[in-house]
Formats: structure tokens, sequence, C-alpha cells
């Protein structure tokens, strides 16, 4: 498929009134999504206190959420391709609010750990069935704009979770800012289930094309002998992970987990693996240059500037509105100039405003809230057409699995970014190693977008195959 730029002239006048609704509950279903995530990340400091937890042990509860994200992208996603993208956006919408109202009964850290991979699964299968959905319904000229204005829900999300921790935890408990987290998600579930079904997966559906159900692939016949132990060994492993062994005991777990995701890409995706795997670490790239950002922000201010909640409040409504301005921004230009040129030219504008950020003291509050806004909006709203880049690798009836399964194993990259950062900040301060993570990866994201790398390995792949062409809708624009 070519992804020739081509400018959006007029496009909300090819939008239906249908359009507008499906998009309206798809972007309400990712701002509440982002409200239920990031509540953690407000609370670890009071968490960690009545827990009596270190801040790294506290930053496993953020990593958490990532840990069942790959399942949970694996098998909505699934349940997307086979019996439509809207019944796997009710039901991943159902989990997280579960999970956030479980959090705030939690008794001690594995209550709460658990809680929390409960809140990934929905937030998982949120991500792949949403976004499938909405790239789906609008039409193709326009589907950057829609990815970027979609994701834009998210951080407004969070946004609203920042005021509304300055409001109830001073004077209530962290356990309140959970509970309170699944009030609106009855209007998105609400409005979800009017929705009428994907245009495109509807298309594929009539014209008799074969439709591919990952878990069929991985856990059937005498398929599930072989990948239900390898699933195991992977969530065992990560869960290891997320303890603080040794160097050594990581790495050689790490490599592990790795390989297990490898095995488990080559049985769903088959000939489609090297583009699957490849894309799970350009993700991957893409959350650590961004988590330790998002995550320990508010420790970082609670700690290093001594912030108290209401500063910390508004230094997160700049960053909040600075993403979804980013998001939006980025999809247009995604549209107009290309997909991969718009990804890399905000990346490399955000790498302008890493060291100012954290180079300033306390008593700077309102140059941080304006280099929090430009930072966070051209380098987390950057990943607004990250949905678009990944699907587009894909074919139709493999797209929400495939895009839900390389999402969120590279989501995994969110898992680590918090706990390297906090064990980063033990030889250096914890902005300046909020700071390094963002540096380097981020120039390694941009590499990997630049060549187009996933593309590049599956054309590999398949000249190896004596030449046959692959059915993936390579990328083919020039950066």
């Amino acid at each position: 498929m070519s992804n020739s730029p081509a400018p959006p002239l007029r496009w909300r006048a090819t939008l239906a009134r249908q359009d507008w609704k499906a998009f309206s509950a798809a972007w309400l279903g990712y701002g509440m999504d982002g409200f239920d995530f990031v509540l953690i990340t407000l609370v670890l400091t009071e968490i960690g206190k009545d827990f009596h937890l270190s801040t790294v042990r506290a930053a496993t509860l953020v990593s958490a959420a990532f840990v069942s994200r790959w399942f949970g992208g694996l098998a909505l996603g699934a349940l997307g391709d086979r019996l439509g993208r809207r019944p796997a956006m009710v039901l991943s919408i159902c989990l997280y609010a579960l999970g956030s109202v479980l959090c705030g009964f939690a008794w001690n850290y594995w209550s709460l750990f658990a809680f929390r991979m409960v809140v990934g699964l929905g937030m998982a299968g949120e991500y792949s069935a949403s976004a499938t959905y909405i790239i789906e319904s609008w039409p193709q000229r326009i589907r950057n704009t829609a990815s970027g204005m979609l994701l834009s829900g998210y951080p407004l999300g969070s946004v609203l979770a920042a005021k509304t921790y300055a409001w109830v935890v001073p004077h209530t408990s962290w356990r309140v800012l959970f509970w309170i987290g699944v009030l609106p998600v009855v209007l998105a579930i609400y409005l979800r289930r009017r929705l009428p079904e994907a245009a495109e997966w509807q298309q594929a559906r009539k014209s008799g094309r074969p439709q591919v159900s990952a878990t069929a692939r991985l856990f059937a016949g005498r398929a599930k002998l072989w990948n239900l132990p390898v699933c195991v060994v992977a969530a065992v492993a990560l869960l290891v992970v997320l303890r603080g062994e040794s160097l050594a005991v990581t790495l050689a777990l790490v490599a592990v987990i790795a390989a297990c995701f490898v095995v488990l890409a080559v049985g769903f995706a088959q000939r489609l693996w090297p583009v699957v795997v490849a894309l799970m670490v350009t993700v991957f790239c893409a959350f650590l240059y961004s988590w330790p950002l998002q995550s320990l922000l508010p420790t970082y201010l609670k700690t290093d500037l001594h912030y108290d909640p209401a500063q910390v409040s508004d230094a997160l409504l700049y960053a909040g509105f600075g993403y979804a301005v980013g998001s939006v921004l980025v999809g247009y230009l995604g549209d107009r100039f290309g997909t991969r040129r718009a990804y890399i030219a905000m990346l490399v504008a955000s790498l302008f405003f890493v060291y100012p950020v954290f180079a300033l003291g306390e008593g700077h509050t309102t140059a941080l809230w304006l280099l929090l806004f430009l930072l966070v909006g051209t380098s987390s709203g950057a990943s607004g057409v990250l949905p678009k880049y990944v699907s587009d690798h894909y074919p139709v009836e493999l797209r929400a699995a495939a895009l839900g399964f390389s999402y969120n194993v590279g989501a995994l990259g969110g898992a680590a970014a918090p706990v390297l950062g906090a064990k980063l900040a033990k030889p250096l301060s914890l902005g300046t190693a909020i700071s390094v993570l963002s540096l380097a990866v981020t120039a390694l994201l941009v590499l990997l977008i630049a060549f187009d790398v996933p593309a590049r390995v599956q054309r590999a792949a398949d000249a190896r195959r004596d030449g046959h062409p692959s059915p993936i809708p390579v990328i083919t624009e020039k950066v």
C-alpha cells in the first residue's frame, strides 16, 4: 500500500454524522483509559508510604499494567478480528474500569500489583480495538488525522486525573481516586453499544476473505501444547524481572522473554513474523523514551522540586494539554506530508526541550509549565500517528490482533521505563535519569522510523524465500 501524502483539504466535509459519533465514543473511551491508567503515577508517593515501599519498588506498580498488556492485546485483538471491533471495545473498557475500582480496595503491594494487571488487560484491548475501529471507519486519506485526534483523548483524561488528584487526595485518600475512575466509563460503554461495526471490517467479511484468529492459531489443537507453556514462561519471567534481580539474571530473563514473544509471533503471524517482531522493537523504543517522563514526572516534582499536590496538578495540566495538541498536530502533518515525516519531525523537535526541562530548579514554575507543554507535546504527542504507522504494515484480516500484539508487547518498554529510571536515579538524580533515557532512546527511534526498519526486515525475509511477495501493505513513502 502506498502511503503517499495527500493534502487533507476540507476533510471534515468527507465525514458523516455517524463517523463523528463513532469517533466520540472511541475518543471518550481513550480519555477514560488515560484517566484510569495514570492514577497510579499520581499517588506513588502516598502508596509507597502506606505500604512501606522504596521508589524502585513503587515504580513496579506502574509496570504491572504493562506486564499483562501483551496478552490483553493478543486476546482482545483476536476477538476484534473474529467478532468485530465494537464488542472488543466494550469489553476492554469494562476490564480497565473493573481493575481501577479494585485498586482502591488493595490491601498490600501484591494485591495492588494484580489489580493493575487487570487495568493493563483492558488498556491493551482499548488501544487495539479502538484504534483499529477508527482507522477502518474514517476515509483513508485522513487516517493520520483520525489517529492523532483519537490519541488526544488519553492525555486529556490524564489532565482530568491530575485535577481530580488535587481535589480529592489531600482531603480523603488515594483509594477514593481509583473509585472515582469508574463513573465516566458508564457513559462510554453506553455510547459504544450503539455503534455500527467498522466499515472496512464489514467489507472484508462480506467479501469472503478468510478471517484470521490469533487465538485459534496459537491455542487450537496441538499448537496449544507448545504455546501455552511459552506464555507461562514469558509471564513468570516478566514477574521475576520486576522483583529486581542481579544484572546477569535480568539479562538472561530478558533473553528468555524475547525468545518467547518471537515464538508466539511466528505462531500466529506465520510468514509475517519478521515485521511483527520488528514493530515490537519499534514500539518498545517508543515507550522507553516517553514513559520515564510520563510515569516519574509526578514523583520528580514532589521529591526533587518539593511541589505540593496543587502544583503537581498544574504541571500535569500543561503537560497533558501539550500531549493532546501534539497528537492532533502530528496527525494533521501526517496526512499532509506523510506519516513517517511527521513522526520524525516531532521526535527531533522534542530533543531540544529535554535538557531545559530538567535544568530548571525550584522557583521557575511558569517556565517549567511552558517547557513541559512543548516537551510532552512533541515527544509523547508524536505517538499520535503510531497506530497508523503500525497498522499500515498489516492486512485487514490480521490487523487488530497483529496491532494489539505487536503494540502491547512493545509496550513492555513502558514497564521497563519507570524501573530503569528509578534505578538510574541512584547514581544520578531522578531528573538526569529521565533526561538521559529520553535523549538516547528518542535518537534510536528516529533511526528506526526513518529507515522504516520493520518493512525492510519483512522484505529481506521475503527475498530469502526466493522472492515470494509479502502480503503486507508495506509503506512506500520516502523520507
